[in-house]
């Protein structure tokens, strides 16, 4: 699944990928080549004591977040919940769709990084080593299982006739990714 579209000055984004595929950097770097704003819907998803947002206070956060901004990219899928407002309207999707070796590579070092430096997340919450590494319902059970339902889910998904009008890159390697961003960075560095 590549490209339908030419997408030379993408500005509507979303970008999706298993947790540790880099959503986040990948889209602050876009947002930053295209001069857009990043909306993080983890930011706008949890509450405080990682307490799930309801449906329509998210659905109406994720819609306030993009309103009236006519370039913008969020990262984050959550895919049945907010696929009208996001991917429908979206320009370019961009799926990290990385091997699981480097996804969990990732996430132990983000995991750890975070662990030691206590650093607060959305809404103040933090992440913990128990509840990392010693839960079921830890990040890495999560990615481990989502990854194979992404790979399922997502081509269908992307597949949506609601979508034609979309560019839609998967991305197999954080280099094909690179790759593409260069084409986007370098008229932001000529300028």
């Amino acid at each position: 699944m590549e490209a339908h579209t030419m997408d030379e000055h993408p500005r509507r984004v979303v970008v999706l990928g298993v947790t540790g595929s880099g959503k986040t950097t990948a889209a602050r770097r876009i947002a930053a080549a295209i001069n857009a704003h990043h909306v993080e819907l983890d930011a706008l998803y949890w509450e405080p004591n990682w307490t799930e947002a309801e449906v329509p206070v998210f659905r109406q956060r994720v819609h306030d977040a993009i309103a009236g901004h006519d370039r913008w990219v969020t990262d984050g899928g959550y895919a049945t919940i907010v696929m009208d407002i996001t991917w429908i309207r979206a320009d370019t999707i961009i799926w990290l769709d990385y091997p699981r070796r480097l996804t969990m590579w990732r996430l132990f070092r983000r995991t750890t990084r975070r662990l030691i430096r206590r650093e607060g997340l959305w809404q103040g919450n933090r992440e913990s080593f128990r509840a990392q590494f010693l839960s079921r319902n830890s990040l890495f059970v999560w990615a481990w299982t989502s990854h194979r339902k992404y790979q399922q889910s997502y081509p269908q998904h992307l597949a949506r006739p609601e979508l034609s009008h979309a560019t839609i890159h998967r991305f197999h390697t954080p280099r094909s990714f690179h790759r593409w961003l260069t084409t986007l960075e370098a008229p932001a560095r000529a300028d």
